[in-house]
């Protein structure tokens, strides 16, 4: 695929994840739409680029769904299409299920769950009246395997699996294609970012993602994927076993589970 004068919509695109694939892509020629709450960040990641002039912050709240409707009418008067949608913003959790309360369960939902699929509604009839588009969602080893911790994230994540996977089954005759990321340990903020109990900030870089691969490794295998046009990619270390563990060997993965260990000091 040839990302040259492509209209890409980044969510997330302030730090990690998204901000690897949105300076990946103004390289390739790309004109970006990078979205995410910190408009301060976005106008840092924009500065970054090669050709911060074709590119549009738009700050977005994935938890505010009633504006996306008017946030994809201002990206399609500015460029007058949108060639991919890349789902990536979100938000991690570090907290034991039973001590999470609701409102920080119904938080995590609503951005993880409800606003990439509120945004992708919002998308689609732009997709649908072009006859062509994709969507990435940046999903995690977590859309098929849950741990300790991380109970509201991991649901979260395999019911993005579920919806995108029948959204892709409905649309395909329109041209329209989705591909599913699941990320391991990427060296990211996620963990830091990443919600407790009550809400607040985890505020500390876990072991795992210090280890993790580099963010630029997860964009190249991301690219390559959305250029062959895959449904679904998996990216990381040793643990994205887990996925293929837990298909092929349920009892084998719960056992390895039960042995971790999570706590919040």
């Amino acid at each position: 695929m040839d990302f040259t004068g492509q209209v890409i919509w980044i969510t997330g695109a302030s730090s990690g994840i998204g901000e690897g694939l949105a300076l990946a892509l103004d390289r390739l020629g790309s004109n970006l739409v990078l979205s995410s709450r910190r408009a301060e960040e976005l106008e840092r990641v924009r500065a970054a680029c090669t050709r911060p002039e074709a590119h549009l912050v738009l700050p977005l709240d994935l938890a505010q769904s009633a504006t996306f409707t008017a946030l994809t009418a201002q990206v399609v008067a500015r460029f007058g299409r949108i060639d991919l949608l890349v789902n990536n913003g979100g938000v991690s959790q570090r907290t034991l299920a039973t001590a999470a309360t609701e409102a920080t369960e119904r938080q995590l939902m609503e951005i993880d769950y409800f606003g990439p699929i509120a945004l992708t509604k919002a998308v689609l009839p732009t997709l649908r009246r072009q006859g062509a588009g994709k969507i990435v969602v940046v999903s995690s080893v977590m859309g098929y395997a849950g741990t300790p911790g991380r109970s509201s994230y991991a649901a979260a994540k395999h019911a993005l699996h579920g919806y995108f996977d029948s959204l892709r089954a409905e649309l395909w005759r329109e041209g329209i294609k989705i591909l599913i990321v699941c990320p391991g340990y990427v060296q990211t903020a996620v963990s830091t970012n990443a919600l407790q109990a009550d809400g607040g900030r985890h505020g500390r870089t876990d072991a795992t993602h210090r280890r993790g691969i580099p963010v630029e490794r997860c964009v190249r295998a991301i690219l390559k994927g959305i250029a062959r046009n895959r449904e679904e990619i998996a990216v990381g270390g040793p643990e994205v076993a887990a996925i293929y563990l837990k298909r092929w060997l349920p009892w084998l993965y719960s056992r390895v589970v039960r042995r971790l260990e999570f706590t919040t000091k």
